[in-house]
């Protein structure tokens, strides 16, 4: 009895053993850490997001050019207000923020709550994801 035991254990041991990997069998990598990742690799590679669509009502990418909010080229990593000839209003010029990973996440979620006075109207991104691809994306402006 011992022996037919071992012998079944040793078998799905076995066929376990050749078994292809899937991302759902990682416990460490969940399935919403692997849609991140694909999102900020897109980002990554210059593609624009679905999200940015509501972005650029307001805004543009390319340097210099403002609409109605500055441009975002070359913001990422600078301190909140920074590009020239944009009128800031007072409460994002003392904000003390400064555009990285963390500040854009908070800002993007909900401007009004993140900067009590900014002049942006946006009511705010909630879907975390998204807001990790902008991010990722704002990277290469």
């Amino acid at each position: 009895m011992i022996r037919i035991a071992t012998v079944v254990a040793l078998a799905l041991a076995v066929t376990g053993c050749g078994r292809a990997a899937r991302e759902s069998d990682d416990p460490i990598v969940s399935k919403d850490d692997t849609a991140s990742i694909a999102q900020a690799s897109s980002a990554a590679a210059g593609e624009t997001p679905a999200a940015f669509a509501q972005c650029k009502i307001c805004h543009t990418t390319e340097p210099g050019k403002h609409l109605i909010g500055p441009s975002l080229a070359g913001i990422y990593g600078k301190p909140a207000a920074a590009v020239a000839g944009y009128p800031y209003s007072a409460a994002l010029k003392h904000s003390g923020l400064t555009w990285n990973d963390a500040a854009l996440d908070r800002f993007l979620e909900a401007p009004m709550k993140a900067v009590p006075g900014t002049r942006m109207t946006y009511a705010g991104l909630k879907d975390p994801a998204a807001r990790r691809e902008l991010v990722a994306y704002m990277k290469t402006l």
